[in-house]
């Protein structure tokens, strides 16, 4: 494979939507989300009003690259040859000994390293992206205070309220019923938690298009709220800029279901119409796959083997199964670079805090894109050493996974939007450094300690 990446020598550029194209207001959106299932979890299912007020500290626990084990309450990092490097029990952190004791040093008993892993399994769930995260908040509050009420039981059955609470909030009617918390409030004030496109961007798709290239937009939000979003952040003739939109697209099963598993269909007034037995033009659909979308593709570019890029910032839903399964180029939207932009130019406002309470102004509350005290860095880890021995640092699964699935990864699309459509980025490859393919530069943490990191 070649060394460097050109977005000039792609057919077909496409993109997800939320936390890729529409960057959210991290500090505001994240205890959006927190609330939008602690007040179903309160009010429907019984659960203790505690779990409402956060203070900025507790958001620390926040760190993408978490996996639950839904049946023990434990919260895991993992190295990359599956090992766990620091676990905790609810929000309460393992010292080293309990950890150790628990798992050692071999692989965690659901580690799958050849296949990406599941991220929804009856016995796991992974932690990777921004609307997911303070769910994690959450449901390690939850585990505290079963943990408490049951005097240290030792297993749990709350996730079926959690995705009660999921689907309450997010399920396909609730943006048009006004249902939960979270629709209502973003269509309430969406400039409180949306970033709108900058100009470079716009100017940026547009060049895209008018050099040739098909755009896509995939998202598995549902079309009511992509458009309240594209509008937003992009303007009201969004419909403009791409060829092909897709909404409700169900990711990652876009990507790995069969055609007859997952048919596109056409959409009325946002309702979903007929199955369709192949995709034959341009416009706007719902659900739908990779493969009957790619031979519209061929069609349309005139190649037998038209060349697609896929923008994304979930590892699980964007960018593992469009490179495993459908073979594309994949660029990976990794806000932890803007984190350490901020800690490069030591910038405030950076760390503008994620709720206020009244005039509270105690410790402010961590951005979620920047490192955990509590997990310690989203890229590498120390592995603790035997007596008289030094700590080694070894690449985390999430780092691992980076370098292994994504061409390159960008703190964001504006990142990139001034460069010319022919710049070559060096991509992550077997034959570079682990920090290759990070554009425009790779985290502070790698850089600093590369020559550390076992290999």
């Amino acid at each position: 494979m070649a060394q460097h990446f050109s977005l000039a020598a792609c057919d077909v550029v496409g993109f997800d939507l939320d936390h890729t194209l529409c960057r959210y207001n991290l500090p505001e959106s994240a205890p959006l989300i927190y609330n939008s299932f602690a007040q179903f979890l309160v009010k429907e299912k019984g659960y203790d009003k505690e779990l409402l007020s956060v203070t900025p500290e507790d958001w620390d626990f926040c760190c993408k690259g978490l996996a639950l084990d839904l049946e023990d309450g434990n919260f895991l990092k993992l190295a990359d040859n599956g090992t766990v490097l620091r676990a905790s029990h609810g929000t309460k952190m393992m010292a080293p000994e309990v950890l150790a004791e628990a798992y050692g040093k071999k692989e965690w008993k659901h580690f799958l390293s050849d296949t990406g892993m599941a991220c929804r399994s009856g016995k796991y769930y992974f932690y990777d992206n921004y609307f997911d995260l303070p769910g994690a908040l959450l449901c390690a509050r939850v585990v505290d205070y079963l943990t408490k009420q049951n005097n240290g039981q030792k297993t749990f059955d709350f996730w079926k309220d959690i995705v009660a609470a999921i689907q309450h909030n997010y399920k396909m009617s609730a943006f048009k019923e006004n249902c939960g918390i979270y629709f209502p409030e973003i269509k309430r004030d969406p400039g409180r938690y949306l970033h709108s496109c900058p100009e470079s961007v716009k100017k940026w798709l547009r060049q895209l298009k008018n050099a040739g290239k098909i755009l896509l937009l995939i998202t598995s939000s549902h079309s009511d709220y992509c458009r309240l979003l594209c509008e937003y952040i992009l303007g009201n003739d969004f419909t403009d800029l791409f060829d092909i939109v897709i909404t409700n697209a169900l990711k990652p099963g876009f990507f790995s279901h069969l055609p007859s598993q997952r048919p596109f269909r056409t959409l009325e007034n946002d309702e979903e119409q007929e199955a369709l037995p192949s995709l034959d033009k341009p416009g706007w659909y719902s659900q739908g796959n990779a493969v009957h979308l790619y031979e519209l593709l061929k069609k349309m570019t005139g190649k037998p083997e038209p060349k697609v890029v896929y923008f994304g910032d979930s590892m699980h839903s964007d960018i593992f199964p469009a490179r495993h399964y459908s073979n594309w180029e994949t660029v990976l939207i990794l806000e932890e670079l803007r984190g350490d932009e901020g800690a490069r130019s030591q910038r405030p406002e950076e760390s503008e805090p994620l709720e206020k309470k009244g005039k509270y102004e105690g410790p402010k509350a961590k951005p979620l894109n920047t490192s955990s005290k509590k997990w310690g860095s989203f890229f590498i880890d120390s592995v603790w050493g035997l007596e008289n021995t030094e700590d080694s640092l070894v690449y985390t699964w999430s780092c691992k996974r980076i370098s292994t699935y994504s061409t390159i990864a960008i703190p964001s699309i504006e990142a990139i939007a001034e460069l010319p459509l022919d710049y070559k980025f060096t991509r992550f490859s077997s034959s570079n450094s682990k920090t290759a393919g990070y554009y425009p530069n790779p985290p502070l943490v790698l850089t600093s300690d590369e020559t550390l990191i076992s290999k």
